[in-house]
């Protein structure tokens, strides 16, 4: 049985993105889901759906020529269907690179990721890495 807790869920989408099986990374997250993207660059703003979401990632993953990475670097901490965990990304291109610790904050309802937030240690290198649109 799949557990469906907002920890659970937290689990299977982490696990699932480091494997890269992204059919199941896009399975955790609600039709409406929210992402919310920090900064000033060319992903920055609100990603509504999962094919908003979805457009989203296969970009910064195109951006990122393929390199970009999320790692889990702590325990969950869960407050009601809110989970946040410390996380570190990195990824390299052409010209430039970006290694930093995060916090990526999810919302779970009913079983799905209704909204996700990004909390970057260091706003104006993730700006620079990722560039203007």
């Amino acid at each position: 049985m799949t557990d469906t807790t907002p920890t659970g869920i937290a689990t299977t989408y982490f696990d699932a993105l480091a494997q890269g099986d992204i059919p199941t990374v896009m399975a955790q997250f609600s039709p409406d889901v929210v992402w919310h993207q920090p900064g000033g660059h060319q992903f920055s703003g609100l990603h509504a759906g999962v094919d908003g979401v979805g457009a989203l990632l296969g970009g910064m993953m195109e951006a990122s020529e393929g390199s970009f990475a999320l790692v889990v670097t702590g325990p969950a901490m869960v407050n009601g269907e809110m989970v946040a965990l410390p996380v570190r990304f990195s990824g390299t291109r052409t010209g430039a690179s970006m290694d930093m610790a995060g916090v990526d904050l999810l919302t779970v309802r009913d079983g799905k990721i209704i909204a996700v937030h990004l909390f970057s240690e260091d706003g104006a290198s993730e700006d620079a890495f990722w560039g203007q649109a």
